[in-house]
Formats: C-alpha cells, structure tokens, sequence
C-alpha cells in the first residue's frame, strides 16, 4: 500500500494563442508524473479563442466562472457557470470565452493532457 499525496501546489503554464491563457496543473504529467488522468485549474480571458484540436483523450469540464464556448463539427455550445460538457477523443473541438468576464474551469483529461496527444491545428 501507498500512503496518500499531498499536491503543495500546481504547475503554471502559460498558453500563447491570440491571448495568454493560464494553466494551473494539480495531476498530471507536468506536475505529479501521472500520465491516467490530468487534473488542472484554467483561467482564460475575455476574447480568447483557442487553437482547434482533436485530442487523443477524453476530456471533463465543470465551468467555475464565466461562459466556456465549444465549438465542434457538429455545431456550438456555450457551458455556463455551474454546468459541466464531456468531450469524446477523436472529436475536432475549439474553445473560446464568447463574454467580458472570460472563464473559469476544471478540465480532467482522461488520460492525462500530453502535449503530443492534443494534436492541435495549425496555427
């Protein structure tokens, strides 16, 4: 048996895209070397648009503050404050903040982020 871990703290990371998005890691590879799952704390400004992407994971958001925009193939939906949206691997999706307060989010990735299993678009 193993005894329980403390996480004293995260791994910031910012995101360059067309604004600064911040990345606090918990779990995950970055900041535990746990490669099941990714857990991490995102904060995103108003008017920030994300990069598409077709994940090889699966991805869980609970929206904190503020309004999370997904956009797929199949259309849009806005995620609001105390509402959750599951993300399926193998899905083409762009995030966005569609209001002046931007957002806030947990975002669990199953298995963990890597960013060689994100597959971004090209910018």
């Amino acid at each position: 048996m193993s005894k329980p871990k403390i996480i004293a703290k995260p791994t910031k990371i910012e995101e360059n895209g067309d604004k600064i998005k911040i990345v606090e890691e918990y779990i995950g590879l970055a900041n535990s070397n746990t490669e099941g799952v990714s857990i991490a704390h995102m904060h995103a400004p108003a008017g920030w648009v994300d990069v598409g992407q077709c994940p090889e994971f699966n991805e869980f958001t609970i929206v904190l503050k503020g309004v999370l925009r997904i956009e797929s193939k199949e259309g849009v939906i806005d995620v609001n404050t105390g509402q959750a949206a599951i993300m399926q691997k193998g899905t083409w999706i762009r995030y966005s903040t569609p209001r002046p307060e931007g957002v806030e989010y947990i975002s669990v990735c199953v298995p963990a982020f890597s960013p060689k299993k994100v597959h971004k678009d090209k910018q």
